[in-house]
């Protein structure tokens, strides 16, 4: 992407230094204080890498280990459960992304310059496959401590509790990135950002957001139909 303005790029990275912040902050917390559900240490940093300050409060109103006998919201349960979803988007984003950054031919292998025409979508292939992946994970992960079940009951438990909210989550996150991408971006930048730029994790942060909200009430839903676990 050229002709970028100054006051994006430094919005850009403020926002990035600020979640970056935020994350650290949260991964210490949580060293100190680790959560009962163990699995949470590592979704509560990585949902602050999109969410900054939000989720940073959100964390310490009803996160942390000190707090974590209170009586929790519904609706504050519901984000608990959503952000699984948003750590394994997260993480799968950072891990498929920086991969094809070392290798280039990465792009390639999932069709850009035959099946698609720009390197984002082609990659959008193995974002959601990292992020299944992530997510599905995290979700065992706390399933089957709480349920106690066996490893395959926990894998059939955790695809039945996420595959409809990743889904829902990367609808939300792939509509975003495309918008701001061919329709800001594009028109008012000359090109795409690039994973090499701040304004793309820029952009990521916000998809990100799109994507928690169109997850929401699909997680609302699994939850108070039980397939998922209130938290």
């Amino acid at each position: 992407m050229t002709n970028v303005p100054a006051s994006l790029h430094l919005a850009a990275i403020v926002s990035l230094s600020l979640a970056v912040a935020c994350a650290i902050t949260i991964a210490l917390d949580v060293w100190r204080h680790p959560p009962k559900m163990a699995v949470m240490a590592l979704v509560w940093p990585l949902t602050a890498l999109f969410g900054s300050l939000v989720w940073l409060a959100i964390y310490y109103r009803w996160g942390r280990a000190t707090r974590q006998d209170e009586d929790t919201p519904f609706a504050v349960s519901v984000l608990k459960g959503a952000s699984h979803c948003g750590a394994g988007c997260t993480l799968g984003d950072i891990v498929a992304e920086g991969l094809a950054l070392a290798v280039p031919a990465v792009a390639v292998w999932f069709g850009y310059g035959t099946l698609f025409g720009t390197r984002m979508v082609a990659l959008w292939i193995p974002d959601f496959l990292f992020a299944f992946l992530f997510g599905i994970g995290f979700q065992y992960w706390s399933i089957v401590p709480m349920r106690q079940l066996s490893p395959g009951e926990g894998i059939r438990a955790a695809l039945k509790a996420d595959v409809l909210s990743i889904g829902a989550w990367q609808i939300g996150m792939y509509g975003g990135m495309a918008l701001i991408q061919f329709l800001w971006f594009a028109p008012q930048f000359g090109g795409l950002a690039e994973p090499g730029q701040p304004e793309f994790w820029m952009a990521m942060q916000i998809a990100m957001l799109a994507g928690f909200c169109t997850s929401y009430p699909m997680n609302w839903l699994l939850v108070r139909n039980g397939v998922k676990e209130a938290m």
